[in-house]
């Protein structure tokens, strides 16, 4: 370096600055520039890189399908609760007439307005027990009862001749029937018996709108025994099977099963689309699904109810046996009609 000029000092030491510069750009340098460098707003951080759902991720996944499983069931719970939107047609000018059930497990009262062309509105019902099927009550009771009801009848304005007293067909098997037949006797009143045909056909009556008269059925499951009509060809077709107390007699749940099944499987199959149900157990189901003051309810399938007492479980397998048996999946519950108004409407 001494005999060197200084001009070639000069340039031998850019030389080396030179290769130390590019050899800096080629080894380290773009790391360096790009730890440097800011960064671009479509790349993530790694706190949010860690926060991105990855499909595969098994939280992930569990999550999103208890987030779906949550919002389908739901719709299945707002989906479930079906509805009857029927409004029956109103009586124009209608006159007061009332009547009184005496049922196997209860006396249950009426009053509807009803006009000429049979069209009619529940304006009072009031219900009772007894234990007339049990043959425990007394005249006494029987005829304070009835006493009662007539009055409460008379004060809401139903004149006395129409006022009107019908034992059910179920009732009718009972021996303690006739202690109600003498203590209305004894009140100048007359008791109109029916037999389970006659009461499914005024079941019908009373519940079945006519433009469901060519689709559709009726079940009236009662204490005594259960009616299932249907029109048919112009004519009403109505049979018997088991009521709700079969139970009382040690009668097995399959073999009412069986036996119910085998009446219902004789509605046509073009009558199966909705089925008009009403009862007392009919009553209870509904009542545990009733939206406000709705007229017409209809009941959640067989498996959706758990029922604790004997009566209601064994009204229950006798429904439960009508829908497998018909595939019906529309029961409609008519908090208003009753056989016994089916009776009124048969009236001048």
């Amino acid at each position: 370096m001494q005999r060197l000029t200084v001009a070639g000092r000069l340039l031998i030491t850019a030389l080396i600055v030179a290769a130390i510069f590019f050899g800096f750009q080629y080894f380290g340098g773009n790391k360096a520039l790009r730890k440097l460098a800011p960064q671009r707003d479509a790349t993530p951080t790694v706190n949010e890189a860690e926060n991105i759902p990855r499909p595969n991720d098994p939280a992930v996944a569990s999550d999103v399908a208890t987030e779906n499983q949550s919002e389908a069931g739901s719709a299945t719970v707002s989906g479930a609760r079906q509805t009857f939107t029927y409004t029956p047609p109103a009586p124009q000018n209608g006159k007061l007439k009332g009547v009184v059930e005496l049922g196997a497990s209860g006396f249950n009262s009426f009053i509807i307005r009803v006009d000429d062309q049979k069209n009619w509105k529940l304006e009072k019902a009031e219900f009772n027990n007894s234990l007339v099927l049990e043959n425990m009550a007394s005249q006494d009771d029987i005829r304070s009862g009835l006493k009662n009801y007539i009055g409460k009848m008379l004060d809401f304005g139903v004149g006395g001749r129409d006022i009107h007293f019908v034992v059910s067909s179920g009732a009718a098997k009972a021996e303690g029937t006739a202690k109600i037949t003498q203590a209305l006797k004894s009140l100048n009143y007359v008791v109109n018996t029916v037999t389970p045909e006659q009461e499914g056909s005024l079941a019908l009556r009373s519940v079945l709108p006519a433009d469901y008269a060519s689709n559709s059925f009726v079940v009236d499951i009662g204490s005594g025994n259960t009616k299932i009509s249907w029109k048919e060809n112009g004519s009403t077709k109505a049979l018997e099977t088991y009521g709700a107390k079969y139970y009382q007699n040690n009668t097995s749940d399959e073999t009412v099963a069986s036996e119910v099944a085998s009446k219902a499987k004789q509605i046509p199959s073009d009558h199966r689309k909705t089925c008009f149900i009403i009862g007392g157990v009919p009553f209870e189901l509904a009542k545990a699904v009733r939206n406000g003051k709705e007229r017409y309810t209809v009941l959640d399938a067989p498996s959706a109810y758990k029922l604790d007492n004997a009566k209601s479980k064994a009204g229950l397998n006798i429904y439960k046996a009508i829908a497998d048996a018909t595939g019906c999946d529309q029961f409609v519950f008519d908090w208003d009609a009753n056989f016994t108004i089916g009776y009124l409407l048969t009236l001048r």
